[in-house]
């Protein structure tokens, strides 16, 4: 065969490959509203950078008539490329080709990737849609799946892994988004979950949709599984690529520092009179976050989950920082389980990749109630104490008004080895609220007053003592738990020069294998 023969086999044979499941099914996949595995690809990575691996592969099944379905790529399709110029491992599974099930071929395709980004230290980028395991393969399918479980054991804490779902995603295939660090679903056409619709109905009785058991409002709002919730897949592309630019290609590294327009010594003189006089009237935390950040810019993770703690990514003079706040306008900011856990597993990630943490702190406790107990709510709530104890990174925390009780210490404080503790001139710590420490320290005096106005008058005029006494942000200060009290214009300017001085911060955890956090 002469080479130019040879040369136009060959691109035939790329041009097979890329059609996938062919011409139809690629017009069914966009009836539904959904984008190829090619597509997706070609929108998620800078133009021109992909370099795709096996693309000749095709499965070795021999039964059920499978040998006469031979289609180049077998339904996923893999390589590496660059993001904003920064490399990046990916895999895409194509829904046109046998649903997206995964065969043994299939797997060696996504583990060859995983292998490379973990070899060279980048981040792994997983784009799911996938009917499932290939029944025809049996186990050898079984078995591929736990061999990309592994893989994603193994890369964790090592290299960023980011899994977008943008069809279905169900039986054991859900287990390795969940072992990723973050899960990025749309509105429409992607949902998870363990067994379907058909078989909860057989098992429970219970009738439920697809939507319902596992669409993208149900894990990102109830269940915590999804981090990011998109109205389309356009818009869940463009989050993977913003969530890559605060982080870094590996746990070696630090965050990317870009250059900075917005000053390091921006006042902003409504934060002198931002928190409110009445203690217990709410306001929204993320109105303080978006004055103090790099341009207003906040990538806010677990949107609509546990929203009493707001969590994300921003940047100060260019540097990447994950921050952490209570939320006073949703259940007072109060703790409870979901935020405990929703905390913790962010502390943790960005401790693991070198990733500063800032904490803004106004939270009343955790949440009282025999749900809360019966729950779990000692053992999560240390979740987020041990998590916060547990990093190395510099850490940042700001009281802007409550810190009560033993959510004080959870909170960044300074006693879990917080490098700069500041607080505003609002700020209140305290074991306990004035007014509830007022009707325990003051429980025999109250029932000797029997006039109404009387009692009112003499629990105010002791609540503000108590403030005075026991809350003000002056006494932690007397005792070095806070380093500054300072004025809450100033607030970015502190923060910014605390980074600068803790860039170079090294702290090292005893020897171990690794701890055992409370699960």
């Amino acid at each position: 065969m002469a080479i130019e023969d040879r040369i136009k086999e060959l691109l035939d044979k790329r041009d097979k490959a890329r059609m996938g499941g062919g011409a139809d099914r690629i017009e069914s996949q966009h009836a539904k509203g959904k984008l190829t595995a090619r597509e997706r690809l070609e929108m998620l990575l800078d133009e021109g950078s992909f370099e795709e691996f096996d693309m000749f592969v095709s499965h070795r099944c021999h039964d059920f008539g499978l040998e006469k379905q031979q289609y180049l790529s077998d339904g996923v399709v893999t390589g590496y490329g660059t993001i904003d110029g920064r490399l990046v491992y990916v895999f895409s599974q194509d829904f046109t080709v046998f649903g997206g099930s995964l065969s043994e071929a299939f797997a060696n395709k996504i583990c060859k990737i995983m292998d490379h980004a973990l070899k060279v230290g980048a981040p792994l980028i997983g784009i799911n849609d996938s009917g499932g395991a290939r029944i025809q393969e049996g186990v050898k399918s079984l078995g591929g799946y736990a061999d990309i479980f592994q893989r994603n054991i193994m890369a964790s804490g090592v290299i960023p892994q980011i899994s977008a779902v943008f069809g279905p995603c169900a039986g054991g295939a859900v287990y390795s988004p969940a072992l990723t660090d973050f899960i990025v679903m749309s509105k429409e056409n992607s949902y998870m979950f363990v067994t379907g619709p058909k078989v909860v109905k057989t098992v429970t009785g219970e009738v439920v949709t697809t939507a319902e058991l596992g669409g993208g409002m149900v894990h990102a709002s109830k269940s915590g599984v999804a981090h990011f919730l998109a109205d389309d897949e356009k818009e869940g592309i463009q989050l993977i690529r913003k969530i890559i630019s605060f982080l870094p290609q590996n746990n070696m590294e630090d965050p990317p520092i870009i250059a900075c327009d917005d000053p390091i010594d921006r006042l902003e003189d409504a934060l002198n009179y931002f928190i409110p006089d009445n203690p217990n009237k709410p306001y929204d935390v993320k109105d303080i976050i978006e004055s103090l950040v790099d341009n207003g810019e906040f990538l806010e993770i677990h949107r609509h989950y546990a929203q009493n703690i707001v969590v994300g990514f921003a940047r100060f003079d260019g540097m990447s920082v994950g921050i952490i706040a209570n939320q006073p306008n949703y259940l007072a900011g109060v703790l409870d389980i979901e935020a405990s856990r929703k905390g913790a597993r962010f502390v943790r990630f960005c401790d693991a990749f070198n990733i500063p943490i800032i904490t803004l702190v106004d939270v009343p406790g955790f949440l009282p109630g025999t749900s809360q107990e019966y729950g779990g709510i000692i053992i999560n709530g240390a979740k987020l104490l041990f998590a916060y104890g547990e990093a190395t990174v510099p850490k940042i925390t700001i009281t802007l008004r409550k810190s009560y009780g033993g959510a004080h210490d959870v909170m960044g404080s300074k006693q879990l080895r917080a490098d700069v503790n500041y607080a505003w001139p609002s700020a209140e710590i305290a074991v306990m609220g004035a007014r509830g420490a007022i009707e325990i320290l003051e429980g025999k005096k109250l029932k000797e007053i029997t006039d109404e106005g009387e009692r009112n008058k003499f629990i105010a005029e002791k609540e503000v003592e108590y403030r005075e006494k026991f809350a003000s942000p002056y006494q932690a200060a007397k005792y070095g738990y806070i380093d500054d009290v300072i004025e809450p214009r100033n607030t970015r300017f502190r923060i910014i020069r605390s980074l600068q001085a803790l860039s170079t911060k090294k702290q090292n955890l005893p020897p171990k294998k690794h701890s055992t956090i409370p699960l």
